[in-house]
């Protein structure tokens, strides 16, 4: 039997202690919770990515009444990224949340699902994706997506 150990690099700040970009797309992600569609859960999530060009593209979790064919934020994002830039890059996507109008104390991390389509957005555009993950105060931050799902789906 052969045990391997996966470590994934990361870095934990203050969200005073980020670099300015990734401060504003926080912000951004922040500002489209009010977006969110959430009235089963109550679970508001916001997102915000910022291409190679400099354009921020922003959304929000979605529920539905029949469960599970809401969205999350993050999927939403890089779907619209896909169908709508697939020429670009996308460099760096922050990812909020917020319950009972109050923003997380702990970060929110991406759903299996997300994840996946983290780790196909970075192979279709070759290139990583910096992911911002905040809470209230604290945020983590890793360098590529593919840190989020280690064993992702390849065919």
């Amino acid at each position: 039997m052969t045990q391997q150990i996966h470590e994934i690099p990361y870095r934990k700040l203050q969200v005073s202690e980020l670099a300015e970009t990734d401060r504003k797309l926080a912000d951004l992600a922040r500002r489209a919770c009010a977006t969110s569609y959430s009235p089963y859960s109550g679970f508001r999530v916001g997102a915000a990515g910022i291409l190679d060009d400099g354009t921020v593209l922003t959304a929000s979790n979605q529920e539905s009444e029949v469960f599970p064919s809401g969205l999350c934020a993050e999927r939403i994002l890089l779907y619209k990224f896909q169908s709508d830039f697939p020429d670009r890059r996308l460099e760096a996507l922050a990812v909020v949340s917020e319950k009972a109008n109050a923003w997380a104390v702990q970060e929110v991390y991406p759903c299996g699902g997300c994840a996946q389509i983290f780790v196909d957005t970075e192979r279709r555009q070759n290139s990583p994706i910096r992911v911002i993950m905040c809470g209230a105060d604290t945020c983590t931050v890793i360098e590529t997506a593919r840190h989020l799902l280690p064993f992702a789906f390849q065919l």
